[in-house]
C-alpha cells in the first residue's frame, strides 16, 4: 500500500478519532475496517492507511490481537522462567521463542542471588501436563537440562487487555468488551516487552 502521498507527519483529530474507535477492539465482522470506517465517515482503505501510518510513525508502538486464551479452552497458562547464560541468551532465547505455543518470550535482568532467571516465557496448555510436556520438548530440543527453570502456573486472572490511549474510557464500552469472549486489539507502551 503507498502512503506516500497521503502522510502526515501530525496526529489529527480524525487520527484520535480512529484511535479511540480501535482501541476497545476491532468489530467481529467479516470486514472490521470497513465497520470502523463507517462509524468515521471514512473509507475502508482510508482506516488501514491511517492505522499502518499510526504504527509507522510510533504513534501506535504494537497493532495486534490478544487472544483471551480461557474462553478458547486453555486453562493451564504458566510463565516459565529461565536463567540463562548471558553469553547465549540472544540464541537460547530465540530457539525458546521459535515454538510456536510460545506466546510471550522477552528478556528481563535477573536479580541475584534470589531471582537468577533473566528471560521469561509464556505457554497455554489445556491441562497443567501439557504445559510441562512443551517444557520438556524446549529443554530437549534447545539443549536445556543443565539450565534452571521455574514453571509458574497461574491461578486467576485478573484483566485482560491492551493499553489505552487518551482520556478516561466510557465505562458502558469498556464494560461490555471486558464481557466479551472476543479477541482484544493490543495497542502497547514502548518499554521492554
Amino acid at each position: 500500500m503507498d502512503m506516500s502521498s497521503n502522510h502526515s507527519t501530525e496526529t489529527d483529530a480524525i487520527d484520535g478519532a480512529l484511535i479511540r474507535a480501535v482501541q476497545q477492539g476491532l468489530p467481529l465482522v467479516p470486514r472490521p475496517y470497513a465497520a470502523v470506517a463507517e462509524e468515521l465517515d471514512l473509507t475502508e482503505i482510508q482506516v488501514i492507511a491511517r492505522l499502518s501510518r499510526l504504527v509507522e510513525r510510533g504513534v501506535i508502538k504494537r497493532f495486534g490481537v490478544i487472544v483471551r486464551h480461557q474462553e478458547l479452552g486453555y486453562r493451564a497458562n504458566a510463565m516459565v522462567v529461565w536463567a540463562l547464560p548471558e553469553d547465549r541468551i540472544d540464541e537460547l532465547g530465540r530457539c525458546i521463542g521459535g515454538f510456536p505455543y510460545v506466546t510471550l518470550s522477552y528478556r528481563r535482568p535477573s536479580r541475584p542471588p534470589d531471582w537468577p532467571y533473566n528471560l521469561f516465557t509464556m505457554i497455554h496448555g489445556r491441562d497443567r501436563e501439557a504445559v510441562l510436556a512443551q517444557v520438556e520438548q524446549i529443554k530437549r530440543h534447545c539443549g536445556l537440562y543443565d539450565i534452571d527453570c521455574a514453571v509458574l502456573f497461574s491461578g486467576r486472572r485478573f484483566k485482560q487487555r491492551g493499553a489505552r490511549y487518551g482520556g478516561p474510557r466510557d465505562a458502558r464500552s469498556s464494560s461490555s468488551r471486558e464481557n466479551s469472549h472476543s479477541p482484544d486489539l493490543c495497542f502497547e507502551g514502548g518499554g521492554l516487552r
